[in-house]
């Protein structure tokens, strides 16, 4: 037994890391359409009618079946129950088939009196799609999260992570960056003169990602079952997960404490995203062409910045206090954003760098404590039950900024297009920050108490 786990293919350095590119690279393309959307929201007030509720209607639809219908941690037990081939694949197929939902919606024409559950009928359809898709990509967020651990354990195992975490922000910041000009280069002009940027365009080029991403997955489908068949590992009735090791994690106050930090901290980044790029339109008065430009640094910065700081993790540790220093940036930067003050393009791209980095901190060191918390064999329903947390924020949060920017924050028109004062909504944003320090420094406390080990280097020597 010892001999043939010596001979696992996870040993082989060059092998496990080729696994995670291919892995890396389906979140990649999971993550260009989940902000695809973002920078197009003045087109879809111009072009297709929308108002600031029907695009908060449609970014919370990304958690309506992962929250309601708990399929999120329906897919975690499916996760650790049968493995993480069958459910990656499964997440990928979802993605494709709610990315071409979402495509139909935007590029088929609706009556303006067709309405679904009264919600217009291209925001319905739409929201439909991302919501189907929504389930496929947090689905394979924690497959990909588990097979990180499964190849890395005991090795670089926050690197791994940031590593993926930098690819996937990559289609984050691909997505705020080149949307627009998509859009734009395949717009058309019409007989009265009057310009129509073309919306479904960057939507299509996300379906095409997805399925050379889902290809991608397929082909990690064999590595994986090598990987299993080198470690040849005798599995009995203790091994194995049981329905009762959910009880386990949600009597345990250490993953309640790492999963309202979760929730709390992605709040204030990921809806933030959704309304970034209108943010530097309305406050600092960017050109709308090139909006865009400024929100894709943050995920830009976590390229270099995440895998440094989850190498620092592996190496030294201090995975608490990385949470720690990302909830104090977090809570600097939407304050940043609140106040009247400084209303220039610098000083926000300065302040979006530094939200990069408190984006950079925290999930370099989070995702990698959850196995400290948590044994293996339940970390697909553990990384499920966070996800499903998480999910709460990223349904409930877009759609309040849309309310509260529609009820209270709306200004004059404006050559047809309505101004927002977002000062209200970044206090939100501010106050989520402000909660997540807080149960940052709870950790910190419990982790002292229960010897986790979150300020221990991961790889050991």
């Amino acid at each position: 037994m010892k001999e043939r786990i010596q001979n696992a293919l996870n040993e082989s350095k060059a092998l496990r890391w080729s696994v995670l590119a291919l892995v890396a690279f389906s979140m990649f393309c999971g993550y260009f359409l989940t902000d695809v959307m973002s920078p197009l929201k003045p087109m879809l007030e111009k072009e297709l009618l929308w108002d600031s509720l029907d695009y908060g209607i449609f970014t919370s639809a990304y958690g309506w079946f992962n929250v309601f219908a708990f399929m999120l941690i329906i897919g975690g037990i499916i996760l650790d129950k049968i493995g993480v081939r069958f459910t990656g694949l499964g997440a990928c197929i979802l993605m494709v088939l709610g990315c071409g939902l979402k495509y139909y919606a935007i590029s088929t024409y609706f009556s303006p009196d067709s309405y679904m559950l009264g919600i217009k009928m291209q925001v319905f359809l739409a929201s439909l799609g991302y919501a189907i898709f929504g389930v496929g990509v947090e689905i394979a967020g924690i497959t990909v999260s588990k097979i990180i651990v499964k190849w890395f354990k005991g090795k670089e195992l926050a690197l791994a992570m940031g590593m993926e975490m930098a690819t996937a922000r990559l289609g984050t910041m691909l997505a705020l960056a080149v949307t627009i000009p998509i859009a734009t280069f395949f717009g058309h002009t019409d007989a009265a003169g009057a310009f129509h940027a073309n919306i479904p365009a960057p939507i299509l080029l996300c379906l095409v990602l997805l399925c050379i991403g889902t290809i991608a997955f397929f082909i990690y489908t064999f590595y994986d079952k090598k990987l299993d068949e080198s470690l040849a590992e005798e599995k009995n009735e203790e091994d194995a997960f049981k329905m009762s090791d959910i009880w386990q994690i949600v009597t345990n106050k250490g993953f309640w404490l790492i999963a309202i930090l979760c929730v709390l901290f992605y709040s204030a980044v990921f809806p933030f995203l959704k309304y970034a790029t209108d943010l530097m339109v309305q406050k600092y008065n960017v050109d709308p062409n090139l909006a865009g430009t400024i929100p894709s640094l943050l995920p830009l910065g976590t390229l270099f910045l995440t895998p440094l700081f989850g190498s620092v993790y592996d190496k030294v540790g201090k995975g608490a206090t990385l949470m720690i220093i990302g909830s104090v940036l977090l809570l600097f930067v939407h304050t940043m954003f609140a106040l009247p003050i400084l209303n220039i393009w610098w000083f926000a791209t300065i302040i979006m760098i530094i939200l990069g980095i408190a984006f950079s901190l925290v999930p370099s060191a989070m995702w990698p404590s959850v196995p400290k918390i948590v044994p293996e064999k339940q970390l697909g329903t553990a990384y499920a039950l966070i996800f499903w947390v998480q999910n709460w924020g990223l349904m409930g949060v877009p759609l309040l900024i849309g309310w509260v920017l529609e009820k209270y924050c709306k200004g004059p028109m404006v050559d047809g297009m309505p101004t927002y004062d977002y000062s209200l909504p970044m206090w939100i944003f501010a106050g989520f920050g402000f909660a997540a320090l807080i149960f940052a420094f709870l950790l910190k406390i419990e982790n002292k108490k229960k010897g986790y080990g979150l300020e221990d280097a991961n790889i050991k020597k």
